[in-house]
C-alpha cells in the first residue's frame, strides 16, 4: 500500500472534500482523484462515496488503521534523520499542560548549566499530540500525564520505537467552585459525581471518557467543551460554575476554586517522560535529570 495514496485518502476524509484535500496537500484535484482511484484498485474495493464525500464500510475500516500506519512511517523517517543529525546543542521539549512542574523547570535549569550553548524550545499541547510530536521528530522529548492506579503505567497507544519513564505521581482531585456544596468535603468517591456538570477539556484535564472507563458508568457528560492547553482558562470556567474537572492536586489551586482529592477508586495523577529509543544527547541528559531521585 503506497503511503502517499493513504495520506491522500485520510486528507479527503478529514476535509470531506476532494478540492479542499488537494489544496491542503498541494496537489491538483485531478491528482487527488487519481490517488483515491489507485488506492481503491490496489485494495480491490470502493473506499469513498463521492457525493457527498463519505467513507464506505471498507473505507471506515481502512481509516481505523491509517493514522497508526502513517505515524509509524513518520517515526521511522524521524529515527533515521536523528542518527545523521543529532543536534547536540538543541532540545525541543513537548509537554502536556499539567505535566510541566517545578521539578521539570529545575531540571531544565540544571541542563542549561551543563550544556553550552543550549537552544531550548518548549511546546505545550495535548497528550496525544505530545506522543506524535516525539515519534515524528518534531520534539526531542516529551512529558505526558493522566489518571492511573498507583504505580500503574499510563494507558497509551502503541508507541513504536520509544521509551517511557515514570516521573511523578500525586493525588488526583476534582476542582469545584469555592461555593459548591461539595467543596467542603475532605475526599470524594468519583462515581458519586457521574451525573454532575462537567467540562470536557481533554487537552488539559483528565478526559471524561477516561473517567467513564475508570468508574464503569455512562455518566460524566459535558456541559461545556473546552479545547486548548490553557489551564488558566479552564480553572476560570470552573470558578464561574460552568462545570467540574479532574486535575492533579498540586495544580488544582486557583482563585475561587477548591480541590477535593479523589479517594475512591484509588487513583493518582501520573506524569511520564517519553523519548525515542535513540535520543539526542540533550534529551538523554534531561531524562537522566528527571528520573534521578
Amino acid at each position: 500500500m503506497d503511503p502517499h495514496l493513504l495520506r491522500t485518502f485520510v486528507a479527503v476524509l478529514d476535509h470531506r472534500s476532494f478540492s479542499a484535500a488537494a489544496s491542503a496537500l498541494g496537489y491538483t484535484q485531478s491528482a487527488v482523484s487519481q490517488h483515491i482511484a489507485a488506492l481503491e484498485t490496489d485494495l480491490g474495493t470502493r473506499l469513498l462515496e463521492r457525493r457527498p464525500v463519505a467513507p464506505t464500510p471498507a473505507g471506515e475500516r481502512l481509516l481505523e488503521h491509517a493514522p497508526a500506519l502513517l505515524l509509524r512511517l513518520d517515526a521511522a523517517r524521524a529515527d533515521i534523520t536523528r542518527l545523521h543529525n543529532p543536534h547536540p546543542t538543541q532540545l525541543t521539549l513537548a509537554c502536556a499542560p499539567a505535566s510541566f512542574t517545578p521539578k521539570v523547570a529545575r531540571a531544565l535549569t540544571d541542563l542549561r548549566a551543563k550544556t553550552h550553548p543550549l537552544n531550548l524550545r518548549l511546546r505545550t499541547m495535548a497528550r496525544d499530540a505530545v506522543i506524535e510530536d516525539v515519534l515524528t521528530g518534531k520534539s526531542d522529548i516529551g512529558l505526558i500525564d493522566g489518571a492511573a492506579a498507583p504505580s500503574d503505567p499510563l494507558p497509551v497507544p502503541d508507541l513504536g520505537p520509544a521509551t517511557t519513564y515514570p516521573i511523578a505521581e500525586e493525588p488526583l482531585a476534582v476542582l469545584f467552585p469555592h461555593d459548591h456544596p461539595l467543596a467542603m468535603r475532605h475526599s470524594l468517591n468519583l462515581a458519586d459525581l457521574s451525573q454532575a456538570h462537567w467540562i470536557d477539556a481533554p487537552d488539559t484535564a483528565i478526559p471524561l471518557g477516561r473517567l467513564r472507563a475508570i468508574t464503569q458508568t455512562d455518566g460524566f457528560r459535558p456541559r461545556l467543551h473546552h479545547h486548548g492547553s490553557d489551564l488558566h482558562t479552564l480553572t476560570t470556567l470552573i470558578a464561574a460554575g460552568h462545570g467540574l474537572a479532574a486535575l492533579p492536586l498540586s495544580l488544582s489551586s486557583a482563585p475561587n476554586t477548591t480541590p477535593v482529592p479523589i479517594t475512591h477508586p484509588r487513583l493518582t495523577h501520573r506524569t511520564e517522560l517519553i523519548h525515542p529509543t535513540t535520543p539526542t544527547a540533550p534529551a538523554r541528559a534531561l531524562a537522566s535529570l528527571l528520573t534521578s531521585p
